[in-house]
């Protein structure tokens, strides 16, 4: 079986232990890390099978792991995704929106090849993304409007310079417009859908962003339109909130685990 280590102990940390715990993922979890020593004590507590905990990200990624799962924060990409792929570990990345540095990328890129490692994105709460890729030659335009309730947006940097008052909102109103680029970097908590979208089409400089705040809503919906020479694609998916972490959609959480699920799996494997 597959060994893996988790980045993150937090709310989609924890789902990702749970299901590799219940056998969903064929897997054992061996090592975990927080910054939080409290986060990793709370989440391996929840635990039949134990994973150690260990005392710093080298640590995670040196010992023998197949796979390190990331589910902190765009930083930790920034600072531990380079010495896992060195310790010539795979790695899957949630926090999607650090790749949009296009020196970041770059790096982990090159250091893919050179460790002959693989990194994985899961499609997050989106779908389509097969589609798009088989089509990005193809694709002149791509947009997606995301809408959330104020309170899955709150501690989103875009608001430390907007006067904006997410408890004050009444009505359906839009937050932001811009690049996917701009998007992922105001809200790198709240819109990975968008670095996902981008990294997988025409670039997070062309692909357009539109972020709506509704107070009546409970769910967290994203719309897509794709337009090019080979015609036209429009996705509108409706996910509930995690309920553990309103930033994240349920789908989120679900891609990650099926995702892992197929790395640790043998057999008949489903769409590109």
């Amino acid at each position: 079986m597959k060994k893996i280590g988790l980045l993150g102990c937090g709310a989609i940390g924890t789902q990702i232990a749970l299901a590799i715990d219940s056998g969903k993922i064929p897997a054992i979890l061996t090592h975990v890390y927080d910054d939080s020593k409290n986060a990793s004590e709370l989440l391996v507590a929840k635990l039949q099978n134990k994973p150690e905990i260990v005392e710093n990200t080298h640590l995670l990624s040196s010992n023998s792991v197949n796979i390190i799962v990331e589910a902190a924060s765009q930083d930790a990409v920034k600072d531990v995704a380079l010495s896992i792929l060195q310790n010539k570990k795979d790695l899957m990345i949630m926090s999607v929106g650090a790749l949009l540095d296009e020196s970041i990328y770059d790096i982990l890129s090159d250091a893919c090849m050179d460790f002959n490692k693989t990194i994985y994105l899961p499609s997050g709460a989106i779908a389509g993304l097969d589609g798009i890729k088989s089509i990005k030659d193809e694709l002149d335009s791509i947009s997606i409007t995301t809408t959330k309730h104020p309170r899955s947006l709150k501690g989103a940097k875009f608001f430390e310079n907007s006067e904006i008052n997410l408890d004050e909102i009444n009505c359906i109103t839009t937050i932001f417009e811009g690049t996917a680029k701009d998007a992922v970097s105001l809200f790198p908590a709240n819109i990975n859908v968008a670095a996902l979208l981008s990294l997988t089409g025409i670039g997070s400089e062309k692909t357009r962003v539109k972020i709506i705040a509704d107070p009546n809503t409970d769910k967290n919906t994203h719309h897509i339109e794709a337009k090019g020479t080979f015609g036209k694609m429009t996705f509108s998916i409706e996910n509930f909130p995690d309920a553990n972490n309103p930033k994240t959609s349920r789908l989120a959480i679900l891609s990650a685990i099926e995702t892992l699920r197929k790395y640790c799996s043998n057999g008949i494997q489903i769409g590109t």
